[in-house]
């Protein structure tokens, strides 16, 4: 089981506290370091002291990381038109030496967008599917060759399709609950498919769903990767874990369920469950990036069982 670390930093994180966490997060051993795609908090946090861009942030970690895989969970498709996204993901993934990896989604918050002036359509969908098809054919594009696209909502003329990624192919994350639409799309674009906050029953579900996506167009459902984001909630004693709960706003009990909350031991088993349902990688969504001793913990007496 690989474990990943997903901030969300929205909630309230300047660059340099993700910083210290990536770097974290590579020193104690873990596989990669994702964050959100969101200008705007949610619930009760400040948001202070204001956002982050999530490429641009990446991109100053791949300046400041070795070794440990870089990416979002997930970008939103309404804030970057497609061949600017294609271009800024190639030259991050440059500058990383290959270690960048691409969740999409179609994007969902309509108050931030709102908050920053970014249109909010009501087609996100089938516009996502545009932005898979005209992202990855831009990579996939010999050097030499243009790349055109005539889409309902992009269109593309004689494209250099240029600059390439580091790697022959970055990995494409895509996500969500959807029963129909959103297997279909995984099935034809993703390198892994990701189901954020759910049960395992719930998960076992959706995997399911996938995986009869890619064999209805020819496709091995082996070929991907499966995935969670769990929130992580840590310790080595009850007490540790209520402080724990409550620096994030959160109750033990409603994180034992629907999250990865409570003793290195109690953790490790609920991790197996999902691990028998076919995860192979977990994304620890972490609330408090200044509690570094958690990252520790976790390192130390979690994913120490899991290898």
């Amino acid at each position: 089981m690989d474990l990943r670390i997903f901030t969300e930093p929205q909630q309230g994180a300047d660059y340099d506290t993700l910083l210290r966490v990536a770097r974290a997060t590579e020193d104690l051993g873990f596989d990669a370091f994702f964050r959100s795609d969101h200008y705007l908090h949610m619930g009760s946090a400040t948001g202070l002291p204001g956002p982050t861009d999530a490429w641009i942030t990446l991109a100053g970690l791949a300046r400041e990381t070795r070794r440990i895989r870089l990416g979002t969970l997930m970008t939103a498709a309404t804030f970057r038109l497609p061949g600017v996204l294609a271009i800024q993901v190639a030259q991050v993934d440059q500058m990383s030496g290959g270690r960048v990896e691409l969740g999409l989604g179609a994007g969902w918050f309509e108050e931030e967008h709102r908050a920053y002036g970014i249109p909010f359509p009501k087609d996100k969908f089938a516009r996502l599917e545009e932005q898979l098809a005209i992202v990855t054919g831009l990579w996939g594009t010999e050097v030499g060759a243009t790349f055109r696209y005539d889409g309902e909502y992009y269109q593309l003329e004689d494209c250099p399709a240029l600059p390439k990624p580091a790697q022959q192919k970055v990995p494409v994350l895509i996500g969500g609950h959807g029963a129909t639409r959103t297997p279909r799309l995984a099935a034809r674009y993703a390198d892994e498919f990701n189901i954020p906050f759910a049960s395992v029953a719930d998960s076992e579900r959706q995997f399911g769903r996938v995986r009869a996506a890619a064999a209805a167009i020819g496709r091995d459902g082996g070929d991907l990767v499966y995935s969670n984001v769990l929130v992580a909630c840590v310790g080595k004693s009850d007490a540790e874990v209520a402080r724990r709960a409550a620096a994030i706003g959160r109750e033990v009990e409603e994180l034992k369920e629907n999250g990865l909350a409570g003793s290195p031991g109690e953790v490790v088993d609920k991790i197996g469950r999902y691990a028998e349902i076919g995860s192979s990688r977990i994304y620890l969504q972490l609330l408090d990036l200044d509690d570094l001793e958690h990252l520790e913990l976790i390192s130390s007496e979690v994913q120490s069982q899991l290898t």
